[in-house]
């Protein structure tokens, strides 16, 4: 049995990063009181820093629906009341001291890394699980039983040792993303697949330092409606919880959300150092239609007939670019559900608080599995950032210029890869091989131009102004496209100059077609020259 030993609001553990670029690592109080002063997290992964994330958003969660900004008591009850709430911390630019130090202190002892009875974001009964050593906690290392990274950042006796505020970090990213590779110790138990984060198409919102990203991802009003239960993270819990793969329903507060106990872990220690953990399934509930979660992108089932059936947490895809995605992270049209940060973001701009904020940054941050989600094999991230009036009425006409524009290069990069395979074929080949390899080398190609552009795409500016946007975008996607083009018959080869001639059958008829490098760019730029016509004028 352990003794007390490193509590997370006093030791340093939580790393940030200061708007000079430099890194330190601090306390989960110094986190908070100091937010204003850190740009952001800077953990190992961006995975990591949202699970840290969720624990500073459950702390205010909880400390803000009961108490006002100078500590008295003032539970949240009412839109009006939570929007007030929500304005007066924003306007104060830090968060007040007296309540958070008051809250605090008051759940000192819960907050234990290694504790005999309650140590924090674990429980002693899960000593009987499956045991890892510490490369497998460390995110950055993690091996399977058939996977091992060729280029680790750590070697030798290194991999098997994590200091405590490591591991600290370590145990809320294993709590959200574990797989799926534990085995049951109890018999004909559910199956609770991976971590709760892991499931979701995690986005928040960034903000200009830790305080305004915090503070916009406190979403006070799911729905536009307060809270249905009143906050309870997982360390005010009477009893922590100890069943092995337990459905429960889904937590209807935020910060008992946020704090979701998605495994039993117990971390193991020698002298000053994490050697490994044991660990059995957790608390688990149905994904779907799961709408109080804020963090995730949305898609909508549908049954045969085409009726919608239930909503659930669309999972990124590493290949695809976030602004590709711009419509279905943004939209609420078309049956469409906007992720809760999203929806929260426009309603506060919507409604004036956020005087001087001209421009939104989402994040996105996810973990790519291997095979029935038995192993993590890739984390990735991505961002976009775009004016705010976007999210509003009042920037509906720029919305729908952007959303155009996305769909334009979409099927731009459809007709590269159309290109790619008249060239194969013209090569000799059977006219498939390169086709998405060319698609992603137009996204690659129009990338970093288009989120300049969307970044600099102003509502305010008037008709007129985004039209000339929307022209000189259409201008220089063209360009791209056909420069990729013209790279892609330059690679081809004499063969494919020359070209040859293919049976094809279409409509259960046999023809014949000649293809050739020529023909085929031809026929390219004859579609990019319908897709992005010279004449513009009008925007059409």
């Amino acid at each position: 049995m352990f003794d007390k030993a490193f509590n997370l609001l006093d030791a340093p553990w939580i790393r940030v990063v200061r708007p000079d670029a430099a890194e330190e690592e601090v306390s989960l109080t110094d986190a908070l009181l100091g937010a204003h002063a850190y740009a952001d997290l800077a953990g190992e992964l961006p995975t990591q820093d949202v699970a840290v994330l969720r624990l500073l958003l459950a702390v205010l969660h909880t400390v803000f629906s009961r108490v006002d900004c100078r500590g008295q008591e003032a539970p949240l009850t009412s839109t009006p009341g939570a929007l007030k709430r929500w304005g007066e911390l924003w306007r104060l630019g830090h968060f007040p001291e007296e309540p958070l130090r008051a809250y605090l202190a008051a759940w000192h002892e819960r907050f234990w890394l290694f504790h005999p009875e309650r140590p924090f974001y674990q429980v002693n009964e899960a000593a009987i699980g499956t045991p890892s050593g510490a490369c497998k906690l460390n995110g950055e290392i993690s091996q399977s039983g058939n996977k091992e990274r060729l280029f680790s950042v750590r070697s030798g006796a290194q991999k098997e040792r994590l200091s405590y505020a490591e591991a600290a970090r370590w145990l809320l990213y294993l709590n959200g993303f574990d797989d799926t590779s534990a085995k049951p110790k109890g018999k004909d138990l559910p199956t609770p697949g991976i971590g709760w984060l892991g499931k979701l198409g995690l986005i928040t919102a960034v903000g200009r330092n830790l305080f305004e990203t915090l503070m916009l991802n406190l979403v006070l009003l799911p729905d536009k409606k307060p809270w249905p239960e009143p906050e309870q993270p997982c360390w005010e819990l009477e009893r922590p919880r100890i069943g092995e793969r337990v459905q429960i329903a889904m937590p209807r507060n935020a910060a008992g959300l946020l704090t979701l106990q998605s495994r039993r872990i117990l971390l193991q220690r020698e002298g000053d150092a994490v050697t490994g953990y044991t660990l059995l399934g957790g608390d688990f509930f149905p994904r779907e239609d799961a709408l109080l979660e804020q963090m995730t992108v949305w898609t909508e089932v549908k049954d045969k007939k085409g009726n919608h059936q239930v909503d659930q947490p669309r999972r990124h895809d590493a290949t695809r670019q976030m602004w590709r995605d711009f419509s279905a992270i943004t939209a609420e049209a078309d049956g469409r559900i906007r992720p809760g940060v999203v929806s929260w973001v426009s309603y506060l701009q919507r409604a004036g608080m956020l005087p001087g904020v001209k421009r939104v940054c989402l994040r996105i941050a996810s973990v790519q599995y291997g095979d029935k989600d038995f192993f993590i094999s890739h984390v990735f991230d991505d961002r976009l950032t775009f004016h705010a009036e976007l999210l509003t009425e009042a920037g509906t006409v720029g919305y729908q210029k952007a959303a155009e524009e996305i769909a334009r290069v979409e099927t731009a990069a459809k007709y590269a890869g159309w290109l790619a395979s008249d060239l194969d074929r013209a090569a000799g080949g059977r006219g498939t091989a390169r086709e998405d390899r060319a698609q992603e080398r137009l996204f690659d190609w129009v990338d970093a131009p288009f989120r300049l552009w969307l970044a600099s795409l102003d509502p305010d500016a008037g008709a007129e102004a985004l039209l000339e946007q929307q022209i000189s975008w259409r201008e220089q996607a063209r360009s791209l496209a056909r420069q990729l083009g013209e790279e892609m018959v330059a690679q081809a080869g004499q063969k494919a100059f020359v070209g040859r001639i293919v049976k094809l059958k279409r409509n259960g008829k046999e023809e014949e077609r000649h293809y050739s490098a020529p023909e085929a760019i031809n026929l390219y730029m004859r579609r990019l020259n319908k897709l992005y016509p010279a004449n513009q004028e009008t925007g059409e």
